[in-house]
């Protein structure tokens, strides 16, 4: 049996992509990070603590965790939406990381990975930063914006794995899988 640690919809719906034959299951975990870690470290660390809880048995079980970083500078969900026109201000006309981290965990043995995809905002007017935010899309995602929705609009090019940005590496996981086994 396969268990995802993630009330995420989108990783759920991309999980069914390698199989149908899963579970979710989700814990409460502080999800505070360490000072001056760096994004791919954090993805690293947050996938480990949403898995181990379940890593207790014969079944595989995979956390996963997203972040969007610029500049060094991880950016969460936004908690307002000035948080959320901040965020996209911020990456307005620039070249930005995504980040997921995955951990593939059992009982007697874990293993983490993280892959990065460069992402490119157009340069974005105020008004399309208000009327994006007024969709409500923004609030529930890192760096403010989903690439499969409207905030695909905001996106100039992409470089690496589209569905990492979604949030679950789609492909890499299907192989990591396959050698976990």
């Amino acid at each position: 049996m396969i268990i995802l640690a993630s009330q995420s919809p989108r990783r759920q719906e991309l999980l069914k992509y390698i199989t149908t034959d899963f579970e979710i299951r989700v814990s409460d975990v502080d999800e505070t990070l360490p000072d001056g870690i760096s994004p791919s470290d954090a993805v690293l660390y947050l996938s480990s603590i949403k898995a181990k809880p379940f890593a207790n048995g014969d079944d595989i079980v995979i956390g996963a965790d997203t972040v969007v970083a610029l500049d060094g500078k991880i950016l969460g969900k936004p908690k307002t939406t000035e948080e959320a026109r901040q965020m996209l201000r911020f990456l307005s006309g620039r070249e930005h990381s995504v980040f997921t981290g995955v951990t593939i965990a059992n009982a007697e043995k874990s293993t983490s990975f993280a892959v990065e995809t460069r992402v490119k905002f157009f340069d974005l007017t105020d008004d399309e930063i208000e009327r994006y935010i007024a969709t409500g899309e923004p609030m529930d995602k890192a760096g403010a914006y989903g690439i499969q929705g409207y905030g695909s609009l905001l996106v100039e090019s992409i470089t690496g794995d589209y569905f990492n940005v979604v949030g679950l590496p789609v492909s890499t996981l299907a192989r990591k899988l396959i050698s976990f086994s």
